[in-house]
């Protein structure tokens, strides 16, 4: 990859994410964490075109929450150690999919539903609170 190739990538990143912001109109965007993977000039791409994705987020006015790859297998699978079949697998059966996505797909579908199963467990919890006794839930 030449030099001029990466941020003309990077770009079509932010472009490509900033038009699907104002043709959906999504109310939060959610984003898997980066992780150390063995070849870190891979590493440094991928937290390059994450910051391109948050970067377009944020100026699409949104909210950006991050989820590191155990929080989503946990809250998709049950298992913070699940493999990508095992995520495809889930993603589809609570998705009721046809057929098993992409597993580039189905990450990002993880991702969401676990943004999802957060934010219902955030709210259940508030409503808790209220229901305190000498500062304990009860």
């Amino acid at each position: 990859m030449t030099l001029g190739e990466i941020p003309d990538r990077l770009k079509q990143i932010f472009d490509g994410i900033s038009q699907i912001i104002e043709q959906t109109q999504p109310t939060v965007f959610a984003i898997e964490q980066v992780f150390m993977a063995r070849n870190p000039d891979s590493a440094l791409k991928l937290g390059q075109a994450r910051g391109a994705a948050i970067v377009a987020a944020k100026v699409g006015g949104l909210d950006v929450y991050e989820y590191s790859a155990r929080q989503v297998k946990q809250s998709v699978v049950g298992t913070g150690a699940a493999d990508k079949a095992q995520v495809q697998h889930m993603v589809r059966t609570l998705l009721k999919l046809q057929a098993n996505p992409q597993a580039d797909a189905a990450d990002a579908l993880a991702v969401a539903l676990c943004h999802g199963h957060t934010q219902q467990s955030l709210i259940s919890m508030a409503g808790q609170a209220s229901k305190t006794v000498r500062g304990r839930l009860r």
